[in-house]
Parts: C-alpha cells; structure tokens; sequence
C-alpha cells in the first residue's frame, strides 16, 4: 500500500545554512536516492530524486519549497543592553545622544531564513514520493528552533497525526468532524411562529 498526505500546514522558520548543512549528509528515505536544492532569487526548492530507476524521468517528483527572507539577529537582545529596561542608564531625563550611541554599538548581522510556511499545496507539491519527501520535511521541522509542523498522513491503511512546535514531537490526533452545510441559517429562530412573539 502506498503512504499519503492528505493535510499539512507549516509555519517552519530556520536560517538557510542549517537547512543546507542538514542536506550535507541526510538520512534519506530508501524511497529516494538523492535530492536537488535550487535557489531561485528568494525561493528555494528541493526535489526528489527517485531511487527507482523505472520512474519516467520527466515525471514531476515531489518538492518542498520554501521562501529566503532576510532578518537582522542581534549578538544580545536590545533590551539586555545598557540603557535599555532595567539597566542602568542613569537618573534624570531621557538622554538622546547616549541612546543612540547604545543602538549603534549592538553587534548584530543580516541571517537569510528559509519559510516553509503553508499548506501542502504550497510547502510539499506533486504526487510522486510525496510520502517520502513528507518524512524529509519532519526531519527539517526537528532541527528548526522556531515554527510548527501538522499533518495528517495515511500510512498502509491508517490515518496518523504529525505534529511538531519548535523542533519537538507534540501528541498529536485525527478527529473527524463534519462540514457545516449551506442550509445552516435554517435551523435558526422562525420569528413568524415564536409563541414569545404576539
């Protein structure tokens, strides 16, 4: 039987270098043989390369794609410094140019993170060892610091559950509810036979 996903949402955040340092020596699934990262101005996308040699080779494989923001990570957090909450920065008025002095000091350098964020759709495209490149997403969600990871995946049969907050295993459920339909606004008040009404 083969293994699907059928809902994933993500909110994944780590910086590119863990993500390529990650793929320096991964633990791929025997499903895949290799990956391919691409880097495409601020997206970057990381392919399936099939293990099985039968698969046509233009057959669209299953890839994560993630979006490259920049964000400036400070050395220590700007309220830590002097001057700032709760430190020392001396009685009497607000002093401007000491202030300044202090912001500029802080030692901080622009990190390049890649967002897997979304649903599957977005995050995990194509059919082909969709399942496979799923288990490669889990890994990446075990090593990221910030972000979540949901899925609901179908595994020989059974309905599983996947969840992961920043970087750790979360219990996790399938609960089946049902739809709300169209014609809900008819179960609400009929005004005309309301005997609190005359």
């Amino acid at each position: 039987m083969t293994s699907r996903v059928f809902r994933l949402h993500s909110t994944l955040e780590l910086p590119l270098e863990d993500v390529y340092e990650y793929f320096e020596d991964p633990d791929l699934p025997v499903e895949m043989e290799d990956i391919d990262i691409t880097r495409r101005n601020n997206t970057l996308i990381i392919s399936a390369v099939a293990a099985d040699e039968s698969m046509s080779k233009y057959t669209p494989t299953a890839q994560l794609k993630a979006s490259i923001t920049e964000n400036r990570v400070y050395e220590e957090e700007p309220e830590d410094r002097p001057g700032g909450p709760g430190g020392g920065g001396g009685g009497g008025g607000p002093q401007w140019g000491t202030l300044e002095e202090e912001e500029e000091e802080i030692e901080s350098e622009l990190v390049e993170y890649a967002c897997f964020k979304g649903d599957r759709e977005t995050v995990l495209q194509n059919t082909a060892l969709q399942y496979p490149m799923f288990e490669v997403l889990c890994g990446i969600a075990e090593i990221a610091e910030k972000g979540t990871l949901t899925a609901v995946v179908a595994v020989d049969g059974e309905l599983h559950a996947t969840r992961i907050v920043d970087g750790e295993d979360r219990p996790a459920s399938v609960n089946v509810v049902e739809e709300p339909k169209e014609d809900e606004g008819a179960n609400g008040v009929n005004w005309r036979d309301n005997k609190f009404i005359s």
